[in-house]
C-alpha cells in the first residue's frame, strides 16, 4: 500500500487512522512507539498524540489501528467493534499463559476424542458467554498488571466477564491441532476461548497461533507492515 505517502504535516496533527500489520514478537505499544518516533522524526513535531484501538499479544499478528492527533478521541470507538480472529489450537495440552509465552504444565491424551463431540462443544460457546481472562495478561486488578501478579508466582482469581461469540469455525483436518476463525465482541479473549474449548472436552488445550484479520469494516489486507511504513516515510 502507499497510503502513507499520502500523510502530510497537517494531516498527522489533524488526525489520521493508520491501518497497521503487527509483527510477531512486537507489543502493541511498541507499534505504537516506532510510528510516534517515525513520525516525529519525519516532521519535527515535539508533541505528537498516538495510540491503537486493541491490544494484541505479542505472539499474535494482525490488524492494529493506530490513531494519530484529533483521531485519538475515535480509539474507543474502533475499540468497540467487533473483531475477527484465525489461529490455532492444540487439544492434549495446557499452559499456565494459554497460550506459547509459558511452556506446558499439564497433557492429556486426544485419542478418545470424536469430532461429533468437538463440534457438538463448539457450539456451546456461540452467542453470549462468561469467560475469565487470562491470569497472563495486562488486566487491572488491585491496581495491578495480573501479567505482574502471576510472574510473581501469586495466586491470582480473575473475574469473569461477559462476551459474546458471533462466529466460532473450527478445521480438523490437523487433529488435535485444530485451526479456527472467531468473530467476537470487544473483550474477548481468544487465549481465554481456546482454553475453555480442551475444558469443556475434559481436556486441555493451548492457543498456538493468532491473527487478527478485522476490525469492523477494517480488514488486515488493506494495511501495511511496519517495516514498509518506516520505509515509505524514509
Amino acid at each position: 500500500m502507499d497510503f502513507v505517502n499520502t500523510l502530510t504535516q497537517e494531516t498527522v496533527l489533524e488526525g489520521q487512522t493508520l491501518l497497521l500489520d503487527k509483527p510477531l514478537g512486537w507489543t502493541s505499544f511498541q507499534v505504537v512507539n516506532k510510528v510516534r518516533w517515525l513520525l516525529k522524526k519525519k516532521w519535527g513535531f515535539k508533541k505528537l498524540k498516538v495510540g491503537h484501538a486493541g491490544t494484541l499479544d505479542p505472539l499474535a499478528t494482525g490488524l492494529l489501528i493506530v490513531c494519530t492527533g484529533k483521531m485519538t478521541k475515535q480509539i474507543t470507538h474502533f475499540q468497540g467493534l467487533p473483531k475477527t480472529y484465525t489461529g490455532s489450537l492444540l487439544l492434549g495440552a495446557t499452559t499456565p499463559s494459554f497460550d506459547l509465552e509459558t511452556a506446558i504444565d499439564q497433557q492429556f491424551d486426544t485419542s478418545a476424542i470424536l469430532p461429533e463431540e468437538i463440534e457438538s462443544i463448539r457450539k456451546t460457546f456461540i452467542g453470549t458467554i462468561a469467560q475469565h481472562p487470562p491470569i497472563f495478561s495486562a488486566v487491572k486488578q488491585q491496581g495491578q498488571r495480573l501479567y505482574t501478579l502471576a510472574r510473581q508466582g501469586e495466586q491470582v482469581q480473575t473475574q469473569a466477564r461477559t462476551v459474546t461469540i458471533q462466529q466460532f469455525d473450527l478445521n480438523t483436518q490437523d487433529f488435535p491441532l485444530l485451526h479456527f476463525e472467531v468473530q467476537c465482541s470487544k473483550g474477548t479473549y481468544i487465549r481465554s476461548l481456546a482454553h475453555d474449548f480442551g475444558k469443556a472436552l475434559h481436556n486441555g488445550a493451548h492457543l498456538t497461533e493468532l491473527r487478527r484479520t478485522a476490525i469492523g469494516e477494517y480488514h488486515v489486507n488493506n494495511s501495511i507492515t511496519v517495516e514498509d511504513f518506516e520505509n515509505q516515510l524514509a
